[in-house]
């Protein structure tokens, strides 16, 4: 979370319950950077389905498409598909058959 950008816009950061994440000094963190943080109560799946599925589609779309040889190629290249692709040309089906820029844009200006 430390190498998130604080003026960016609000993010909602989903994590898994546990006593280190309910601490005051993370709240107080996330709270520094503007993240809302979302914990589901014990046995409560639906919470961290959107990450989930996320993290499905990176994996198959891209991680499992590409052989890395080193962490740092891997976290450039895992950047650029989020930013480059994912954000702006994937056609996301729960925003409409939009890819998530175009969303946004839209959002905005209505």
């Amino acid at each position: 979370m430390r190498a998130g950008n604080a003026n960016r816009r609000r993010v909602c950061c989903c994590i898994p319950t546990g006593g280190q994440y309910a601490s005051r000094a993370y709240r107080k963190l996330a709270a520094g950077f503007r993240a809302n943080i979302s914990m589901s109560r014990r046995a409560n799946a639906w919470d961290n389905a959107p990450m989930e599925s996320f993290f499905k589609t990176l994996k198959v779309e891209r991680i499992y498409q590409v052989r890395y040889e080193t962490r740092a190629q891997a976290r450039l290249d895992i950047v650029d598909w989020i930013e480059g692709y994912y954000n702006r040309q994937r056609l996301h089906t729960s925003i409409d058959f939009l890819a998530p820029v175009e969303y946004e844009a839209a959002l905005i200006a209505a």
